[in-house]
């Protein structure tokens, strides 16, 4: 708004207080949007050329990352190179403790002997010692043939012949072993391999198995494995405390050639729940529906226990019909974070002093039992949180409608209770970490995968990474599960199915 100077004379004192006040209204809404636009412009850039998440994780490097780590390395070579043509010849350099390479390895002796072992002055010299250096080495896999033979026993009084029955096995009459099958899901699905880089993997083995054989063993033990994930899901809802997050998925268009976005939803008991499993569930959107349809939601098994989630509406309907909402503490403090990350702001930094506290506490009471660690939480972290929420509560008071620092503090005093519901609650986890973990190594794979082929194509997906994921959390290598599991399959009782879920599983040789 602009006012002329000459009709400026023409206003009244009261004209002119009210016209002061409108401009002054003015100001504190472009100067809110030009903090907001400044503070997007800042996030913006840090998520494109800076890390993706708020600590430098080893396990969570991009590959830029992994050149960067190649670039140090060369660079701290070429120094070492430098100093030792600069360093006096008598000085010696310090080297770093190798760990020695696993002892389970197989190994081979090349043996490095003087062509001569007699002396310039004609004796014969004996061995006193030796040194050793050991180097890792990599020959890429072979296949082999397993050779069942099967001998025909008659009787020639009888006329009757007598031959061992063939076991039971995944695949009716085919021709991989369940250490093949195991190989080629855990390629896929944990090592995000496509099939078409599995068939020239194979190809240089010695044998290129074609990717539709290929993707057919894959859909033939999805079939085979849906009921263990199925009691998975079951046991997983017996639990009083779950996880929920979501990640999007391309998925393919029937027809049409074009892909839309999918969901890919991850649903985990609690941290505190005594059992490590993930269940994994392929949706076609982000529709509330698709977690209301999992938990059993619109049946009489309807599960209604603590859901510890992020601020996605499609979860509301789930706590007006009787789930207990728990908020995530680390996403309350991503946003001030953020907000210091952009501009280095005093109010965001003062924030994360007291979440810094709170979690100082969360550390050491990880491995108390329940009730000793809600006497701690309503010890220590109720007074840092009451205080903090004052705190919060004036600093909104003071800072404009619309700006970064009122969305950050806007975020934390709308959940207030569901943030701090775990301070009444030993059984509560502080934050939902423990299931974003868990689905960090689908938003890696995403990459590689470009798209699900299909609806069943997404929910087979979800099956099996439910069962490598679970393995993994639980300690297991997802290949040597995968293997014992479609072996035991074909004769194991439906009734006991449970036995096999990663977290009670039991190698057969156990």
């Amino acid at each position: 708004m602009v006012v002329a100077p000459q009709s400026l004379e023409s206003l009244s004192a009261e004209q002119l207080r009210e016209l002061t006040a409108r401009l002054m209204v003015q100001v504190r809404h472009q100067s809110a949007l030009l903090d907001k636009l400044t503070h997007e412009n800042a996030l913006l850039k840090r998520m494109k050329f800076a890390a993706q998440s708020e600590r430098f994780n080893p396990e969570q490097k991009s590959l830029l990352e992994d050149e960067i780590e190649a670039d140090l390395a060369a660079v701290a070579s070429e120094i070492d190179a430098l100093a030792q043509t600069q360093a006096p010849a008598t000085s010696e350099k310090k080297q770093a403790k190798r760990l020695p390479l696993p002892a389970h390895l197989p190994r081979r002796e090349i043996r490095h002997e003087p062509t001569s072992t007699k002396c310039a002055c004609g004796c014969q010299m004996k061995r006193v010692g030796e040194d050793v250096a050991e180097k890792l080495d990599y020959v890429p896999g072979v296949f082999s043939v397993e050779r069942h033979i099967r001998g025909k026993w008659a009787c020639a009084r009888c006329e009757t012949i007598q031959q061992t029955p063939v076991d039971a096995h995944v695949i009716d009459k085919g021709i991989p072993t369940t250490g093949l099958l195991a190989q080629v899901l855990v390629g896929k699905y944990a090592d995000h391999l496509p099939l078409y880089r599995q068939e020239a993997i194979f190809g240089r083995a010695g044998l290129a198995i074609p990717r539709s054989t290929l993707a057919q063993w894959v859909g033939t033990c999805g079939v085979r494995l849906q009921p263990l994930v199925d009691a998975l899901k079951t046991e997983s809802l017996g639990h009083r405390v779950l996880h929920a997050d979501e990640t999007p998925v391309a998925m393919l268009k029937p027809g049409e050639g074009k892909t839309h976005r999918a969901y890919l939803w991850a649903y985990a008991p609690g941290a505190f729940e005594g059992i490590k499993a993930v269940v994994y569930d392929f949706c076609e959107s982000r529709s509330g529906e698709h977690a209301r349809r999992f938990l059993g939601h619109g049946t009489d098994k309807a599960w209604k226990g603590s859901l510890i989630c992020d601020d996605f509406s499609g979860y509301k309907a789930l706590i007006a019909s009787g789930v207990t909402e728990v908020g995530c503490l680390a996403h309350a403090r991503r946003k001030f974070f953020d907000l210091h990350a952009a501009n280095q702001s005093q109010i965001a930094g003062f924030a994360l002093q007291q979440f810094a506290r709170v979690y100082e506490i969360e550390r050491g009471v990880k491995e108390l039992d329940t009730e000793q660690r809600q006497a701690v939480r309503q010890q220590q972290t109720r007074p840092i949180l009451d205080a903090l929420h004052e705190w919060m509560t004036l600093q909104r008071r003071q800072v404009p409608d619309g700006s970064a620092t009122a969305k950050a503090l806007d975020y934390s005093l709308r959940r207030w209770d569901a943030l701090t519901r775990f301070v009444d609650d030993g059984q509560l986890p502080v934050d939902n970490n423990w299931i974003e973990n868990q689905i960090r190594p689908i938003a890696i794979g995403r990459n590689n995968w470009l798209f699900a082929g299909s609806l069943r194509a997404g929910q087979r997906a979800a099956a099996v990474m439910s069962l490598i994921q679970s393995a993994r959390m639980n300690g297991h290598d997802p290949y040597a599960y995968l293997k014992d599991i479609l072996t035991r399959l074909p004769t194991h009782k439906a009734s006991r199915i449970d036995q096999l879920l990663p977290h009670r599983w039991k190698p057969a040789d156990a």
